[in-house]
């Protein structure tokens, strides 16, 4: 059993990729379909559904509100986890372990339940269907994601190197923009692609927050598979998924250039 005991783990891992991707590798060939309807597997290849997708005013629309609503959230949830991350290495102050675990319980509370208690409150302020609005409860569900991995990233940050730079006369603002935010950039970067990324691919608070001009493009394909199946979903899913990985890709690349650091150093 011991002799066996590593292939079959490895046969159990390719068992288990190949059920979760499957599903995602079907939707990637619909959406390449030439036929008139959703169909597997297709008769014949067409770029006609993207075609479509790219063409159509109200998939524009929902690609360009979600292509904000992200970038809101990510500068948002950047900015307030890079700060946040900061005090909570250099900083003694009591109830910080209080104040980390509630910063990080949108990662444990449900998004239905962080969804219904935006929307009451969007409701009294009248805020339903706003950009900014939108932009700023994503970057609530993607702020602990940022702060963990900003956490991780300033630990690389050697403290004596901002006590040689006091010690020579910085400010610690030069200290922080010459010497912390330099050596944490990669960190932060990552930060912030799996901030947007947590925005773009958002469907449940979007689909409690957003109005009739103001659709993300999961919320688009939400009512277009409720209301008319359309093959366009097919070619709007394959373009979520192309998004997700590029951003991986880029932060796969970042981590490596990270590492090379670290050792040249």
């Amino acid at each position: 059993m011991r002799l066996w005991a590593p292939s079959l783990l490895r046969l159990y891992i390719g068992v288990m990729c190949v059920w979760l991707l499957a599903p995602i590798v079907i939707v990637v060939i619909l959406a390449f379909s030439g036929d008139g309807y959703l169909h597997f597997p297709p008769s014949s290849l067409s770029l006609q559904w993207f075609a479509r997708f790219f063409g159509d005013v109200q998939w524009q629309r929902a690609m360009l509100s979600s292509l904000l609503i992200g970038v809101i959230a990510c500068v948002v949830a950047t900015t307030i986890g890079f700060f946040c991350a900061y005090a909570f290495l250099r900083a003694e102050f009591p109830g910080k372990k209080l104040l980390l675990s509630l910063m990080l319980t949108p990662i444990i509370v449900p998004n239905i339940i962080t969804a219904i208690a935006m929307y009451y409150l969007a409701g009294k302020l009248r805020l339903i269907g706003n950009l900014v609005w939108l932009g700023l409860c994503h970057s609530v569900v993607a702020l602990p994601i940022v702060l963990l991995i900003l956490l991780s990233a300033l630990h690389a940050v050697d403290p004596n190197l901002e006590r040689a730079a006091l010690g020579l006369g910085s400010s610690r603002l030069r200290v922080f923009f010459r010497v912390v935010l330099p050596i944490a950039l990669p960190g932060v970067m990552s930060a912030a692609l799996f901030a947007f990324l947590a925005s773009f691919d958002e469907l449940l608070i979007s689909l409690f927050l957003s109005g009739v001009h103001t659709q993300t493009l999961p919320v688009r394909i939400w009512n277009s598979l409720n209301l008319q199946v359309e093959p366009t979903v097919a070619a709007v899913s394959a373009f979520l998924i192309a998004v997700t990985c590029v951003v991986l890709g880029v932060d796969g690349v970042l981590r490596h250039r990270r590492g090379q650091r670290r050792v040249g150093t």
